[in-house]
């Protein structure tokens, strides 16, 4: 496993990560949870992705009781959360919902930290913007999350270039903690914001990237080929927003091409389009998902794959996809 810096911070994070989106609760328990952030965590793996929304705040109580039992070192690990949607919406009034206003991330951040049992989160994210509050209000609120120890390093996730630029010149005029990182989704089906919006942001104020989805929610492993197998993401309840891009037939018709790219290079198709993310020099770290040990070991078999993509290789891979890509 290597290391590479979060954007300009001096934070190290591990090329690939483990996130919670899903599966935590929803099919992984403590014990579960226990035994895969163990396993991620001794071959290197240092950051573990959570949010406020997942499972609502439930994915946070299942990570935060599974690294307590573990007992790690508090310096030898990252956590992160995300705020945005607020918990308990139903009835609730709308400063607790869908939005970034100073009142609801104040307490949002307190309900983390008492969830996940910690004193501080490393990295806390913007999980959408929010057009109907202020981006400098925002700002000011994240930076004094920062200053008042709650949390770390703060960033944005699916924000715009010109939001996430927006945020960080008022940062920078009024002296504030700047955003340090964004989360997007990024796989070979999804790409050019990563490769295209942003390009400016990476040079100009050093933006880091902790990116989501490599498989294209199981769509890159190959597994929706013949339709939607029982058990599997789009199978389960409340993702069915998933299966029209999941089954698309010319994008598993690609798929079938790149299962032989990845034949040759002697690996899976999903350890090849992980493998694809983190080859991005910009990519700080590529966030997977598992729901077992199994897919947890095979999904992190893609460090090795990440050398074998030489230009040649990621020729063949783009003249499949890139006429594809989103």
């Amino acid at each position: 496993m290597q290391y590479r810096r979060l954007g300009r911070s001096g934070l190290q994070v591990s090329e690939l990560s483990l996130g919670s989106w899903v599966t935590y609760h929803n099919q992984v328990d403590v014990t579960a949870a226990r035994e895969m952030l163990a396993a991620a965590f001794n071959v290197g793996v240092n950051f573990f992705d959570n949010a406020e929304a997942y499972a609502g705040g439930k994915s946070e109580v299942v990570m935060g009781e599974a690294i307590k039992a573990l007992k790690w070192p508090r310096l030898s690990y990252i956590v992160s959360t995300k705020f945005f949607w607020g918990l308990d919406r139903e009835g609730q009034p709308v400063n607790h919902k869908d939005t970034l206003n100073r009142k609801y991330l104040m307490q949002a951040i307190d309900g983390s930290l008492q969830r996940m049992g910690l004193d501080f989160i490393d990295l806390v994210y913007c999980h959408r913007p929010d057009p109907h509050t202020p981006i400098e209000e925002t700002v000011w609120a994240m930076s004094d999350m920062i200053r008042r120890g709650k949390a770390l390093y703060w960033g944005t996730s699916e924000w715009s270039a010109e939001e996430i630029r927006t945020a960080w010149d008022i940062a920078e005029r009024h002296h504030l903690h700047k955003p340090v990182m964004e989360q997007p989704q990024y796989n070979l089906f999804h790409r050019k914001r990563v490769e295209q919006e942003y390009i400016r942001l990476y040079e100009d104020i050093g933006l880091g990237l902790t990116t989501w989805s490599p498989l294209a929610s199981g769509l890159l492993t190959g597994k929706y080929r013949n339709g939607v197998p029982e058990g599997s993401r789009g199978a389960i309840e409340g993702m069915g927003f998933l299966v029209k891009g999941l089954t698309d037939a010319t994008k598993n018709s690609a798929v079938t091409q790149l299962q032989i790219v990845a034949s040759d290079l002697g690996c899976s198709l999903g350890q090849m389009a992980i493998a694809w993310a983190a080859r991005n020099p910009n990519v700080s770290t590529v966030i997977t998902g598992a729901s077992k040990i199994s897919q947890l070991q095979e999904n992190l078999g893609a460090v090795d794959v990440i050398p074998k993509l030489t230009p040649e290789v990621m020729a063949r891979i783009d003249q499949i996809t890139a006429p594809l890509a989103s």
